[in-house]
């Protein structure tokens, strides 16, 4: 004969802290590593940015730039051309590449000026990657984008 269990408030407690501690156990987890990943602030403070934010925003659209990125056979290549289509080579140039979630793979591409489109040898992994461009024009015009780019395998 098999002996009968019997449910006790004991049994019941056990049970109900073990689960909720399994809850709360990976929760903690989960947020631990979600502020342990998260790369940073964008700038330092958001009000002082956001002053002078339309400013910024109306010169950087007067200059008509539209900004193209492609990735082919480990050249990564960024067009900057003016309104009219034409290429455009900035005072200054500094583009960030990496991904969205993590820093680990943030780099600055060594960029040059082939005429059309600035230039740089780098073997991105497959995958979404972002490109933050920074870059000055000719008049001292601040330009700033975040272009997406995808690498297929």
């Amino acid at each position: 004969m098999t002996k009968q269990f019997k449910l006790t408030g004991w049994h019941v407690l056990a049970i109900f802290v073990g689960a909720f501690g399994i809850i709360i156990g990976v929760n903690v987890a989960l947020a631990w590593n979600a502020v342990k990943t998260f790369p940073g602030l964008q700038v330092d403070n958001s009000y002082i940015a956001s002053q002078t934010f339309d400013v910024r925003r109306e010169a950087q659209e007067a200059l008509g730039w539209t900004v193209e990125t492609s990735h082919d056979d480990g050249l990564l290549e960024l067009a900057i051309t003016d309104a009219k289509g034409y290429p455009v080579q900035p005072a200054h140039l500094e583009a960030k590449v990496g991904r969205t979630t993590t820093e680990r793979d943030d780099h600055m591409p060594d960029f040059r000026f082939d005429g059309r489109a600035f230039v740089a040898e780098d073997a991105l992994a497959p995958g979404y990657w972002n490109v933050w461009l920074t870059a000055q024009a000719q008049d001292g015009t601040a330009f700033e984008q975040r272009l997406e780019l995808y690498v297929g395998e």
